[in-house]
This record gives structure tokens, C-alpha cells and sequence, in this order.
């Protein structure tokens, strides 16, 4: 698919912005609002994909990981 262009405005989504992605664009990547989305950028451009299914589970490890070792006092509480 060849590169094409739209011109897009952030919209005003509490204190924060959002980008509005329109039906087909989503349709054509495969992506809904439950997707995980990867946003990177090079110093000039936002770069937004959807997550692949490794980068899902280690991002998914990170997080138990992390849960783990934030509650771990309070799941052995809720274990006795």
C-alpha cells in the first residue's frame, strides 16, 4: 500500500489529547479499541502499531512481575 496522507487535529479528551482514527484505516490494520497499541517515536514522527503477540506476553510478564512484587504482602495476607 502506498503512503497516503491525511491531515488530523488532536482532540481535547479530558486534560489530555487524542487522535481520532477513522473506521477504515482501523479495519485495514486489524485493530479495535481493545487493541494494545506501541507508541514510539524517531524525534519527528509518532509512531503508532499495534502490539505483536510477543511483545504482548513480555509486556503482560512485566506487569505480573511487577503486581508480584507491589502486593505481595497483600496476596499472602489473602492466602491464609
Amino acid at each position: 500500500m502506498a503512503e497516503q496522507g491525511q491531515i488530523k487535529r488532536l482532540s481535547r479528551h479530558g486534560n489530555s489529547s487524542a487522535l481520532v482514527i477513522d473506521r477504515p484505516i482501523l479495519d485495514l490494520l486489524g485493530i479495535d479499541y481493545q487493541t494494545e497499541l506501541k507508541m514510539t517515536t524517531d524525534g519527528t514522527r509518532l509512531i503508532i502499531e499495534p502490539l505483536r503477540k510477543k511483545e504482548r506476553q513480555s509486556h503482560f510478564a512485566r506487569v505480573l512481575k511487577k503486581t508480584g512484587k507491589t502486593n505481595a504482602e497483600l496476596f499472602k495476607r489473602l492466602a491464609e
